[in-house]
Parts: C-alpha cells; sequence; structure tokens
C-alpha cells in the first residue's frame, strides 16, 4: 500500500486577488506534491481559502457587499488562476464551510475537556495589526508600526476574552524542537522560533469580542456574553478539519506530513499551532517547512504599499510552466529571492529556449534525419554515470532528506541538459553521419541524447507538467498524450529503455522570445 502524504499550504486570505507571494507557494507546494506521487506515495494535497476575520469584513464593507459575497468570489478568482498554473490540488477548503466551523469548536470543546485550565477569561488592552491579524507586543514593532505591515495604522483594542495559556506550552515546544529539529525548517527559521521560545511566551487571545464574522467561541464568557474565535485559531485549525474532524475516519490522513508556509506566518505553525494540538491531545504534524519572499526591485509585494506586479502579466510572457520554471529557478526555496522582467527574460532565453528546447529540436531532427525516427539501441554508458550522479543529487533535493530545496533540484537537472549540449558539441552527430563507418558511433550519440531527455522529461514533470509531456510525446515514449511523463514513476524510469521509440517533431517547446519592451 502506498505510503501516504498530507501535504498542506497555507491559506490565503480572502481580501484580495492572487500574487506572486501566493503563486511562489502554491507552485513549490505543486512541485512537492507531483515529486511525492511520483516517488509512489499516496498524496493528499491540501489548499484553501482563510475568509474570516477582521480585515475581510473591513473590505467587504468598504465594497458595499455583504462578506460571504466577497470571499465567494475571491475563492473563485483563486481556483480560476491555480488552474491556470496547474495547482493539482485534491481538496479546497474554505473555513466559511459549516464542516469547518464545527471542527473548529469541537477542537476548541476537546481542549476545554482535556486540559480545562488552558481557557480563561482576561481583560485585555493592546494594539492589533489587522494586516497580521495579530495583537503586537512593543518589542514587535519598528517605528510604532507592524514591520510587515508599516503603512497600516495599528488599532487600540480593549476588550475581556477568552485567553489560551499558551506559556504552558514553553517546555514542551522546546523540547519538540530539540527532540525533532526537521519539526521546522529550514535552519534559519527554527533558529528564529527558538529566539522567540529563548524569550518567554505570552498567553494568546482565543476569541474576540463586538465582532461576529467568524466562527462563534463554542463558550460563552462569564457574564454570557458570546464571542467569535479568533481568526488563527480559525485558521490554523483547517488542516485538521479538513480531514473531517471529529468524525470518525480522520486519523487516516491526521497527522499531515508536511505544512508549507511563509517565513512571517512560522511562529503561528510552529509555536501556536502544535501548542493547540498538545492541548488537544491531538498528533503533531511532522515538519513546517517555512519559504521566504519573493521582492520586486528589492521590495517586498505588498498592495497597501503599492509594490505589486499583475500575476495574470507575468505568466502571459512565456506561458505558465516557464513562469513556474523560473519562479523555481530563480528564488531559493529555503530563502528570499527577487523577480525581475529582465532576468525572467534572460533564464527563458538560456535555459529553456537555448538549453531545453533546442536539445530536443536538435535531437529529434537528427533521428529523423539519419534513424527513421527510432531511438537506437546503444548510449554511452560515461555519460549515463554522470547523469545519474546529478539525479541522485535532485532527489536529494526532493525528497525531503535534506529539506525541500526546489531550486537545487532543478540545478541538478540542468546540468543533465548542459551536459547533453556539449555532447553534442563534443561527438558532432552531423560530422558521424557522412561516413557510414561511424554507424555505431551515430547510434550511441543519438541513442545517449534521448537518454537523457527521457530522464529530463519525467523528472522535470513535478515543474512543468505540461511542457513535460509535450516533450514526452515528441520522443514517442508509451502512452504519449495521457500525462504519462507525469505519471512515470521514478522507479520506472530507472527501468526504462527507449530503444525503438519513434519519435515526431512537434512545435517549438519553448519558442525563442521577440523583442519585448521591458515592463516598468
Amino acid at each position: 500500500m502506498p505510503t501516504p502524504f498530507f501535504l498542506t499550504t497555507a491559506i490565503d486570505y480572502a481580501n484580495g486577488d492572487p500574487h506572486l507571494g501566493h503563486a511562489f507557494e502554491k507552485i513549490g507546494a505543486d512541485v512537492i506534491a507531483r515529486y511525492h506521487r511520483q516517488a509512489g506515495r499516496a498524496v493528499h494535497f491540501l489548499i484553501g481559502m482563510d475568509e474570516h476575520g477582521q480585515k475581510v469584513a473591513q473590505t467587504a464593507e468598504a465594497r458595499g457587499v455583504a462578506p460571504q459575497q466577497l470571499v465567494d468570489e475571491v475563492a473563485a478568482t483563486f481556483q480560476r488562476m491555480w488552474a491556470r498554473l496547474g495547482i493539482s490540488y485534491d481538496q479546497f477548503v474554505r473555513t466559511t464551510e459549516n464542516g469547518h466551523k464545527a471542527g473548529v469548536q469541537a477542537l476548541i470543546a476537546r481542549i476545554f475537556e482535556r486540559n480545562p485550565d488552558d481557557f480563561y477569561e482576561k481583560a485585555y488592552r493592546g494594539r492589533y495589526c489587522v494586516g497580521c491579524e495579530a495583537f503586537k507586543s512593543e518589542g514587535e514593532l519598528v517605528d510604532d508600526r507592524c514591520p510587515l505591515h508599516p503603512t497600516r495604522e495599528l488599532q487600540w483594542t480593549e476588550e475581556r476574552n477568552w485567553f489560551f495559556r499558551l506559556s504552558r506550552y514553553q517546555a514542551p515546544l522546546e523540547r519538540l524542537l530539540a527532540e525533532r529539529p526537521e519539526f521546522c525548517q529550514p535552519e534559519s527559521r527554527r533558529n528564529e522560533i527558538l529566539g522567540l521560545l529563548a524569550q518567554g511566551l505570552e498567553d494568546v487571545s482565543a476569541s474576540r469580542a463586538r465582532f461576529a464574522w467568524g466562527v462563534p467561541f463554542p463558550r460563552p464568557t462569564s457574564d454570557g456574553e458570546t464571542q467569535t474565535t479568533y481568526v488563527w485559531f480559525d485558521a490554523l485549525p483547517n488542516y485538521l478539519t479538513a480531514t473531517g474532524f471529529p468524525d470518525d475516519g480522520f486519523e487516516a490522513r491526521w497527522p499531515a506530513q508536511l505544512h508549507v508556509v511563509g517565513k512571517d506566518i512560522t511562529r503561528f505553525h510552529c509555536v501556536i499551532w502544535p501548542a493547540m494540538l498538545m492541548a488537544a491531545e491531538l498528533p503533531l504534524p511532522a515538519r513546517v517547512w517555512a519559504h521566504g519572499f519573493v521582492s520586486l526591485g528589492g521590495e517586498r509585494f505588498s498592495k497597501s504599499a503599492g509594490v505589486k506586479l499583475e500575476l495574470g502579466e507575468a505568466i502571459d510572457r512565456f506561458g505558465p510552466d516557464a513562469f513556474r520554471y523560473f519562479l523555481l529557478r530563480e528564488v531559493p526555496f529555503d530563502g528570499d529571492g527577487n523577480f525581475s522582467w529582465e532576468r525572467f527574460e534572460e533564464r527563458y532565453t538560456a535555459d529553456l529556449a537555448n538549453a531545453l528546447g533546442n536539445l530536443a529540436s536538435r535531437t529529434i531532427a537528427m533521428l529523423e534525419k539519419y534513424c527513421d525516427g527510432v531511438v537506437p539501441t546503444s548510449a554511452s554508458a560515461t555519460v549515463a554515470a554522470a547523469d545519474d550522479a546529478d539525479l541522485a543529487a535532485y532527489h536529494a533535493a526532493m525528497d525531503g532528506s535534506r529539506g525541500y530545496l526546489l531550486h537545487e533540484g532543478l540545478a541538478a537537472l540542468w546540468r543533465i541538459v548542459f551536459r547533453a549540449n556539449a555532447y553534442v558539441a563534443e561527438r558532432q552527430p552531423w560530422a558521424l553521419a557522412k561516413d557510414p563507418a561511424n554507424a555505431a558511433a551515430l547510434d550511441e550519440t543519438l541513442g545517449t541524447l534521448v537518454r537523457q531527455l527521457v530522464t529530463v522529461a519525467v523528472a522535470v514533470a513535478p515543474f512543468m507538467p505540461a511542457k513535460a509531456e509535450e516533450l514526452w510525446v515528441q520522443l514517442g515514449a508509451p502512452a504519449a498524450g495521457a500525462r504519462a511523463a507525469g505519471r512515470t514513476t521514478f522507479e520506472a524510469l530507472a527501468a526504462l529503455d527507449p530503444t525503438g521509440w519513434t519519435v515526431t517533431k512537434g512545435a517549438a517547446l519553448f519558442p525563442r522570445p521577440a523583442a519585448t519592451p521591458t515592463a516598468a
């Protein structure tokens, strides 16, 4: 039976359109999901929408619509974008769904039942960042502003709420990170969480008063007031409620193997979320991977600050697969990176049009010219050994053993692509074809190139599923046209022999770009 792999991303806040940061996370997680499917695992890939909270209510009010109408429209916009980018999610959760609301209330009720002292009432005064949907301490502010939302005014809030006794879980969380260092990755993010714990944890609000757009907190305060569940106590449990919790059978999927989130919400996922699960006496997820930010000209994308890029325009430039490739080749998945139109075109031209696209076109054309389109038997053992070493490096970057270093995985694959191009220049098959005495050498050359392209087609399928399939079809692989490249497991690839396949030259995989004006 295949090993289960339950993968999630952060659910996106429903107060605007999808942007480059959303796309970076979803594409990266999709690559991980597709990779693990090809590794033979039973993947369940969850994404969704965070649809409650003060920011959503304010946005709806500003537009003159009901909050539910707003989130319905925004959810549809996000789903259209993920379809365009080929995000292969298995489930799309929305926090306005009745099942999610019931699951949140059941989780809170379970904490009351298992550890009744973990919730208590407290009058609170503090400053609230609507952008983060979080209260901010003085130590978190820069120039009296939230550093993540410097254009927003912090709101002074005074109310009596239910509080969660997060401080009780200081020592258990420290033990968790010591005993399971892989729980929070990459290491830079784990070090941040260790630094946060070293400062000591404060208890956190679990409900909000005088605010209705959210999940009703399952217990009234002592004066009889019904409050609304604080948005993070509503949003984080989506990973659990999506399994059907608390109904029987949720354990078949829970706990998750991997949460993929942005580095700005690592503390919620590596401190508050595991503490909630500990309080409810439920298993913890295996790992949280916190990626960095994609900036534009050195500035972080921010709608409120006016730093933005039209996501549709970026996809239109060279197509969805080229966009997926560029983001994950250019931006390290364990750190920050930059988007620029100039660099996008450079990468597209050098890596895709000239390196992979031209390699495929030349190889298939030579097979048709010199071998009637049929792939010969022989191949170079020396080249195969070098390719195998790079394929092993690809897997080491992708399989989680060293984290999820997707950029390194692509770099390893392109070493195979560049080696193949160098091999063409070295062997000069067009020259070999002039002398019948070189027939064996010509077969070895073309057979080697096809095997390299087959390896690349299968291994690049998580990154560029549509283009991998186009290449697969042109190579004449079995079941061509049925998404076979992305369905070919890595185990099957190891035993795959393309001898006898009939290639068919098609349209250019990556047409060279026409001269385009540089976008501002």
